[in-house]
Formats: C-alpha cells, sequence, structure tokens
C-alpha cells in the first residue's frame, strides 16, 4: 500500500508528541537539580560571597567534571572546534547568564527569578529571525508580546516594585536566550561534546584574571560544600537534559520544565522563608501560557512544512 502525505504527517505527529515516562522523570530531576544550583547560588551571595566569584567556581567545578565524564584523554572530538571565536561568545553568554542571575538572587525570591526566567522561549522567538531566519508569524509576535505583558505585572515597573534585582534577572535571561541562539547556529558545524566543553572552559581561562579580585574565601566547610556542589548540579543537569530531549522532542517536553516553578517555590518556603504573592505567580502563569502556545505555533508549522514540502517556509510562517 502507498503511504500518502498525509500519512506520513500523521505519523511525524505522532513521532514529536510521544513522551516517554523516562523522559519526563529526566526533566522533572532536571527542575530539582538546576532548583539546587540556584538555592546553592542565592544562599552563598546572601552569605557574603562575592558572585563573580561563586559563578566561576562552579563552571570550574563544571569543567573538570566534563573532562572526567567525556574521558578527555580518550575522546579527542572534544577539542576539534571549527569556529573558536563564536564558541567562546557563546561561552561567555552562559556565564553572563549565570553571574547575572546570582546577583538577582541577592534581593530577588527564587520563584520571581525564575519566572522572569521563563521568559527567554519568547525572547528567543523575537532573535531568531534576524539572527537565524527563522521569522515568526503575527500569532507567534502577538505570544511574545502576552509574554513581555506577564514579566511587567511581576516587575511592575513605576509602582516601586521594580530593583536592580529585577534588572539583573532581565539581563540574566537575555544572556542565555542569545546563548541558545549561538546553539542553534553552531549546532550545524561543532558536535555536542565541543559544545558543552567550550562553554565551561571559556569562562574558567577568561575570567580567571579576576578571580583575585573577587575571591571571597567560603567561611567554613559547609560553605565550601556548598560551593563546589553547584559544578556538580551544573554539568549533570544538563547532561540529564541531553538524556531527556534523546528520547523526546522539544514539543513533546514543552510543558514539563515549567514545573520547575513547583520545585522554586518550595526551596524559597523552606530554605529562605520566601512564598512568591500573587503578582508573582500571575506574571508566571502568563509567561508560561504564552510560551507553550509559541512551542504550539511551533510545532504547528513544522508538520505543515513536512506536509507541503514544496510551500515556501517565509510565507508559511506568516500564516502561522
Amino acid at each position: 500500500m502507498t503511504e500518502t502525505t498525509d500519512d506520513r504527517a500523521k505519523a511525524s505527529a505522532a513521532d514529536d508528541t510521544a513522551t516517554p515516562l523516562s523522559s519526563i522523570g529526566l526533566i522533572f530531576a532536571c527542575g530539582f537539580i538546576f532548583s539546587c544550583l540556584d538555592s546553592s547560588g542565592k544562599y552563598l551571595v546572601t552569605q557574603g560571597l562575592a558572585a563573580p566569584f561563586v559563578a566561576w567556581m562552579r563552571f570550574a567545578v563544571h569543567l573538570v567534571l566534563v573532562l572526567i565524564l567525556f574521558r578527555s584523554w580518550r575522546n579527542r572530538s572534544m577539542f576539534k572546534v571549527d569556529n573558536l571565536p563564536w564558541q567562546m561568545i557563546r561561552g561567555l553568554f552562559l556565564f553572563g547568564s549565570t553571574l547575572f542571575n546570582f546577583f538577582a538572587l541577592r534581593t530577588l525570591q527564587l520563584a520571581e527569578s525564575v519566572s522572569i526566567f521563563f521568559f527567554a522561549p519568547m525572547l528567543i522567538t523575537a532573535l531568531a529571525g534576524p539572527f537565524l531566519g527563522e521569522w515568526a508569524g503575527w500569532r507567534r509576535w502577538a505570544a511574545v508580546c502576552v509574554g513581555f505583558i506577564g514579566v511587567l505585572v511581576i516587575t511592575r515597573p513605576g509602582l516601586g516594585t521594580f530593583s536592580t534585582g529585577h534588572v539583573f534577572a532581565l539581563g540574566a535571561m537575555t544572556c542565555y536566550s542569545c546563548y541558545v541562539i549561538l546553539t542553534r547556529r553552531l549546532n550545524a558545524t561543532e558536535s555536542p561534546e565541543s559544545l558543552i566543553f567550550y562553554s565551561a572552559l571559556t569562562p574558567v581561562i577568561l575570567m580567571f584574571p579576576a578571580v583575585p579580585l573577587y575571591g571571597s574565601m567560603p567561611a567554613d566547610s559547609f560553605q565550601w560544600l556548598i560551593l563546589l556542589s553547584m559544578g556538580f548540579y551544573g554539568a549533570f543537569g544538563h547532561y540529564m537534559l541531553i538524556l531527556a530531549y534523546k528520547k523526546a522532542t522539544t514539543y513533546a517536553l514543552a510543558p514539563y520544565p515549567y514545573l520547575q516553578m513547583v520545585w522554586m517555590i518550595g526551596f524559597g518556603y523552606f530554605l529562605f522563608d520566601d512564598l512568591p504573592d500573587v503578582w508573582t505567580l500571575l506574571g508566571a502563569a502568563i509567561i508560561v501560557s504564552s510560551g507553550l502556545y509559541i512551542v504550539h505555533r511551533e510545532h504547528r508549522l513544522r508538520l505543515a512544512s513536512r506536509s507541503i514540502p514544496h510551500a515556501e517556509s517565509a510565507a508559511l510562517g506568516k500564516k502561522l
């Protein structure tokens, strides 16, 4: 029996929406691990350690673990690079995201900072047009605008609640969005191992001269334990993300990273006696809804492009 275009489209849709329980479990565990990372960073910077030093140590330990995890003494592919300058810029964006996040967490609640961070998929959608040629249609642009309203609900500028912490949180989200854009751009020429390796190596080397200026040694063994564990959280969390997305598509897993909000609220309450106010929860709900809508529209675009092989992607994007 001859397979029709509709049959192929339906098969592709089924593959895209298939979500193994193991992938969901990995994403949920990632939310827990990354919440541990942010909670550890918040604890250390509120205890007086300098945010640049905490961020640098997070990547230094991460680098050591990556060298061990990928067996660098055997796996030479992780050192091969086709575009070193862009690899380095990408690594600096990831470091900037971590650094700004730690600055933000000195004054913001965990749930507050992660809610602003959830706007990243919308900013990536906006940046993908000029930088990657992946132009969004008017519906996705509308979702980006709605998501930005959610950010305004959380920060409420002009009402006395907007602070430097919010500025740092927005900076962390922007740096992360640029990091993702460069990851998409470099995926075609660089190996996954090199992308992980150089994203850790770059900040460790380039920021090393600043360590003596910002280095502030932990006060006791407990703070040392927390500081060293952050590299483990970062490396292991990203490794689990890779495993999750090997088993399921971005579309299938799209709702589950937002479950990190549950962990962040729990950590904030039990560790720092913080509970998000109604404005933070409302803004987070708006941002999450907009993000899920954008993922849905992008999924529709992929399915349509598969079922209409000769359609112009730009014209199709405007319809979607």
